[in-house]
This record gives C-alpha cells, structure tokens and sequence, in this order.
C-alpha cells in the first residue's frame, strides 16, 4: 500500500477539473432528477417517486466515518 495512497491522490486530483460544477438548490426549488440504486439491483429515480406524492431527502454526511 505505500504507493497506492499517494497514486490514488495524484489520480483524484488530476480527475477534479473534470468534474462539473455541483448545481445548489435554493429551499423552494425542485431538486433535479437523479437516479439510484436500489434493493434488488433495481434503479429508482426522483421522478418516480415524486409521482407517488412528496419525498423528503436527507444525507447523513458523516454516518459511515469514523469520526
């Protein structure tokens, strides 16, 4: 592991000019659509949920870490 930690940080590094810019939604607005992964190797999608009546979304940022 002695080189894969610094290789994973230079690639990591290298890769963030290439991602977009995250959009911010202002309290109000509609989130964007989006898709993910759920039980069963299925995918959900925010407007197939948002078609079954509201659909409130929380992250919990540090829930899986170890501080």
């Amino acid at each position: 592991m002695g080189r894969t930690a610094p290789a994973l940080l230079v690639a990591t590094l290298l890769a963030l000019p290439l991602a977009g810019p995250a959009l911010a939604v202002e309290v109000g607005q509609p989130a964007p659509d989006f898709t993910l992964a759920a039980p069963g190797g299925k995918q959900v999608t925010l407007t197939d949920l948002t078609g079954k009546g509201p659909v409130v979304i929380y992250t919990f940022i540090q829930a899986f870490t170890a501080t």
